[in-house]
């Protein structure tokens, strides 16, 4: 009778990666150009010329991937750009994040001044703002900021589009887990001493 076969002991490493922003996690969280021109109307912010921010980015990546044309080569390049607009993206996920938080913070506290029998939520003295109405100006700011920052990381990866020729996507890196190397490392220096 043959004997089972025993399951290899290979050992799978199963690498886990670092998800970086992409350009469809910052639209969803920052405004468009619809919603930050409301938010402007609506707390009187500055308007945010948004072509313009996008084209200028735009430009700005073509014009620095122009002048480092003949010191890098076509490797070199899309690299270098891969991560310049990454940062673009990533800035702007960043403060697509922090202005959905000041949303939400917003939609609370107003929420609450609008409940008569809360005393701590009621309006300062007069003269002063309410906690809510600070909160929901500091959020128009920030979807300002937001929307502004996207309109950065749009014109960033479009110009990545026109000099490399394919579609930006961000660079997942493997994720160290700081017990198995040290582990590794051990056991290269257990295995040393029988050499």
């Amino acid at each position: 009778m043959a004997k089972p076969a025993t399951p290899s002991r290979q050992s799978a490493r199963v690498m886990q990666l670092r998800k970086g922003a992409t350009l469809e996690m910052v639209r969803l969280t920052c405004p468009d150009s619809a919603q930050a021109l409301k938010i402007a109307e609506s707390f009187g912010t500055a308007i945010v010329d948004s072509d313009g921010i996008r084209d200028l980015h735009e430009r700005l990546i073509s014009e620095t991937a122009d002048a480092l044309s003949d010191g890098l080569g076509e490797k070199a390049m899309q690299i270098h750009l891969q991560r310049i607009v990454g940062a673009f993206v990533g800035s702007a996920h960043g403060a697509g994040q922090f202005y959905s938080r000041a949303v939400t913070e917003a939609r609370d506290a107003t929420a609450k001044a609008a409940n008569d029998s809360r005393d701590e939520d009621l309006d300062g003295p007069v003269g002063c703002d309410s906690a809510a109405q600070r909160k929901r100006e500091f959020a128009a700011d920030m979807g300002v900021q937001a929307h502004a920052l996207r309109m950065a990381a749009e014109g960033a990866v479009a110009a990545y589009k026109q000099i490399v020729g394919e579609t930006w996507k961000p660079f997942d890196r493997p994720v160290e887990i700081p017990g198995h190397s040290l582990d590794r490392k051990a056991a290269e220096a257990q295995m040393s001493a029988f050499d």
